[in-house]
């Protein structure tokens, strides 16, 4: 029996563990995902700051032609420590804190010099302009990154900020890809008259960084099952969380993924799924490793890494798996769809305040070119009517 695609991908996620948290220093974090919530260890800025240069003054001083006597200076790092007095301002530079009793910035291009130490203004500020007040950005305590966000140079910045010098986080997931077939042969290769060029575990192993796992090729094992059992024994010894089978997980006489997984003490969950392309997708253990077991077809194998790795890697480090779905207007008509759902590579474009989604004409799953002029799934349900230019779709990014 066939699996609904919701149905399969729910089976994954139940599957899934989160991977060991460990404590890393900020320069090793980058991509990783965060193992817990994280707060501020100080407030930021923790004082009122100057945001330009200029002079610290009282705003109820300032009136036309007002003379301020310049009493002293600040610089950042390097305050001024005495109050400010009436009719006084400070010379202030970006960063440096505000003396106290000062409450406003007047910007040096609004001040004239009209003696020795003596400025005038000539454009009067509000109270409080290019003051910068304590607590701005943050207070101390406060939760700023959230378990599951993945650390790039926006995130890490404010987490060094919050004086921070490690994060907890989840060890990235190991993934083993294990290319299956007589007829594969590695790109660069000669290739013999009944041979073609391994193209998908480059694809899957890129998904799998995008996604923030690390991606380890085992290479291509040709259909022997010694070699197939090899290949997988050491993906597991290796310390792969999960292994990719890239071919052989259907039923017919020369896919011997199923029976040397089965043989070597594997459980599987299920190997075939009510979607096109992709059915003989396949899903177990072996060992408490997980076992993902892609078509053979580039496009099918790829498409079931976004489907079903994808979010399985989400999970695995903490952050949400949920797909999101979006509308588009058709911009072509679409057949009535068989008993599977189908996923159509299209393109999608913004325009006219809607979204227009173009499947292409060409659906195989062998085709790669598709692939990647697409930056899009169309989705249509099982035994979906036929569908006329102009009416709503749902999509998801590729």
């Amino acid at each position: 029996m066939l699996v609904p695609v919701d149905e399969a991908v729910s089976r994954v996620l139940k599957a899934a563990r989160l991977s060991k948290a460990i404590s890393l220093p900020l320069h090793d974090a980058d991509g990783y995902r965060l193992a817990e919530n994280v707060a501020a260890t100080r407030t930021q800025p923790p004082f009122a700051a100057s945001a330009m240069d200029g002079y610290a003054v009282r705003r109820a001083d300032l009136d036309e032609g007002a003379v301020l006597k310049v009493i002293g200076e600040a610089a950042a790092g390097h305050s001024f420590s005495q109050s400010l007095g009436t009719r006084e301002a400070v010379r202030i530079f970006t960063g440096a804190p505000l003396p106290d009793g000062a409450d406003t910035i007047l910007i040096q291009e609004d001040a004239e010099t009209s003696g020795q130490n003596e400025i005038t203004p000539t454009s009067l500020p509000k109270q409080g302009d290019y003051v910068r007040p304590a607590g701005m950005d943050f207070a101390e305590n406060e939760t700023l990154l959230k378990q599951g966000t993945r650390l790039n140079f926006q995130s890490l910045s404010l987490a060094a900020a919050m004086n921070l010098p490690n994060l907890p986080v989840f060890e990235k997931p190991r993934v083993g890809i294990v290319s299956n077939g007589d007829e594969l042969v590695i790109p660069g290769g000669s290739p013999g008259p009944d041979q073609i060029i391994s193209s998908n575990a480059f694809g899957v192993a890129s998904l799998v960084r995008e996604n923030g796992g690390v991606a380890i090729d085992y290479g291509i094992a040709p259909d022997r099952p010694e070699a197939i059992r090899a290949s997988f024994e050491a993906a597991r010894n290796d310390g792969s969380d999960v292994i990719v089978t890239l071919g052989g997980a259907s039923v017919g006489d020369h896919d011997l993924v199923r029976p040397v997984l089965l043989d070597m003490g594997a459980e599987l969950d299920f190997w075939k799924i009510a979607m096109r392309p992709g059915k003989p997708f396949m899903f177990g253990s072996l060992d408490g490793v997980l076992i993902l077991g892609m078509p053979g077809n580039p496009v099918s194998s790829l498409v079931c890494s976004i489907l079903f790795l994808k979010p399985l890697l989400l999970a695995m480090q903490g952050d949400d798996p949920t797909f999101r779905v979006f509308k588009a207007t058709l911009t072509r008509p679409l057949p009535k769809n068989s008993h599977r759902q189908g996923y159509l590579r299209a393109t999608v474009e913004f325009s006219g305040n809607e979204y227009r989604a173009s499947p292409f004409d060409q659906q195989d799953s062998s085709i790669l070119t598709v692939l990647a002029q697409a930056n899009a799934l169309v989705i249509r349900p099982p035994n979906a009517e036929p569908a006329a230019a102009g009416e709503e779709c749902e999509f998801v990014w590729l």
